[in-house]
């Protein structure tokens, strides 16, 4: 399929397609591979207290996400960081990561993908589709492959619960 040519995008708050997110929340699409010609992908998403992907990295894309409401801890590699609102974190493709919600609320962040990840904007409308009790897990298990992901390990709330 060819990219469409970039055109420009004004999104207002909760304007774009939402799915469900199986960190536990929406995730609405901001912009899409073929409405940037490729260029990026972009999504703001909530997750739940506690939340988190397992321990993964991108094969083909770098990443970005900024915190705007709420705290995360993220480990890249294997060093851990506190990101509370308006931190920003930069996640160059092959980098393993893994970040997880460590408030008591819902947390808001904003995810870029450069380049644009039709297979991660397909990864989520395919895990929004599969029961809210397993999606997380089969999710990663069965979706990550085809969206250009390798998962490495388990959640944050699972290889290191005590330090959240």
């Amino acid at each position: 399929m060819a990219e469409e040519h970039a055109r420009a995008i004004v999104m207002g708050p909760g304007d774009g397609q939402t799915v469900a997110n199986p960190a536990g929340g929406g995730l609405t699409y901001k912009a899409r591979s073929g409405q940037t010609g490729g260029a990026l992908t972009a999504w703001e998403s909530t997750a739940a207290p506690g939340e988190g992907p397992p321990l993964h990295l991108h094969v083909n894309e770098d990443e970005f996400m900024y915190v705007l409401e709420g705290g995360l801890r993220f480990r890249l590699d294997e060093t851990d960081h506190a990101a509370p609102a308006g931190s920003f974190v930069f996640i160059p493709r092959g980098v393993p990561h893994t970040w997880q919600n460590a408030g008591d609320g819902h947390a808001r962040i904003l995810f870029v993908f450069t380049p644009a990840s039709p297979g991660m904007e397909r990864f989520f409308e395919r895990s929004a589709e599969l029961p809210e009790d397993t999606r997380m897990a089969d999710a990663f298990k069965t979706l990550a492959s085809d969206a250009g992901m390798e998962v490495l390990g388990p959640p944050l709330a699972q290889s290191d619960a005590g330090s959240s």
